[in-house]
C-alpha cells in the first residue's frame, strides 16, 4: 500500500512527458545551413580540401546572434573559419555570382544578407517561410579582384543567424 502513491506519481510522469515535449518551444537546433557552392570555408573543411577542426563534421552549424560580421559566428570551436591566412581556395567567378545554400534542417527565414569585404551588397527576403532544401541567390559583388563574401541566413522566429564565408576572385 505504501508504494501506491509512488506508482501513481511515476505513471503520471510517464503520461505527462510526451505532452511536455510537444508544448516546449522549438529552438534553433532544428535550423542548419551553409553555402555549398561556390564552396564556403566550412564546405571546404567538410570536403577535407583544407585541414580543419570540428567544423569538418558539422559545416551547417555556424550559428550565432543576428548582426555579426564573423565567418565563425564568434564560436570559439570554429574560430579557424575567420583565419584569412589559412589557405582557403579562392573561386574564380565573374562579378555576378550565384551562391547556393544547402540546408540540413530548414527553419522559417526572415532574409539572407550578403556582404563583400564588409560592405552589404544584397538582401533577399525569405518571406518568413520555410525554405526548400536548397536556395540560390545571384549577387553582384561589385569590382573585380579578390574578395571575401559573408553570407548570412537570418532565421525568422529567433534571434539567431547562420554564417558562411566564401573567398572569390571576380573578373
Amino acid at each position: 500500500m505504501k508504494n501506491r502513491p509512488r506508482l501513481a506519481a511515476a505513471l503520471a510522469g510517464v503520461l505527462a512527458a510526451p505532452l511536455v515535449l510537444v508544448a516546449l518551444p522549438t529552438g534553433t537546433a532544428f535550423a542548419h545551413g551553409y553555402i555549398s557552392s561556390p564552396a564556403s570555408r566550412q564546405a571546404q573543411c567538410a570536403a577535407r580540401t583544407i585541414s580543419c577542426g570540428a567544423i569538418q563534421y558539422e559545416p551547417q552549424s555556424v550559428e550565432g546572434p543576428k548582426g555579426l560580421q564573423s565567418c565563425h559566428a564568434n564560436l570559439p570551436q570554429f574560430a579557424e573559419l575567420s583565419n584569412d591566412n589559412k589557405g582557403w581556395k579562392r573561386h574564380s567567378t565573374g562579378r555576378s555570382v550565384t551562391f547556393k545554400w544547402t540546408f540540413t534542417a530548414r527553419h522559417r527565414t526572415r532574409d539572407y544578407d550578403y556582404f563583400v569585404d564588409g560592405r552589404k551588397v544584397a538582401t533577399f527576403s525569405g518571406n518568413n517561410q520555410q525554405p526548400p532544401a536548397t536556395v540560390s541567390h545571384t549577387v553582384n559583388v561589385g569590382s573585380a579582384g579578390n574578395h571575401k563574401v559573408l553570407a548570412v541566413w537570418n532565421i525568422g522566429d529567433t534571434a539567431m543567424a547562420f554564417y558562411s564565408c566564401i573567398d572569390i576572385k571576380a573578373s
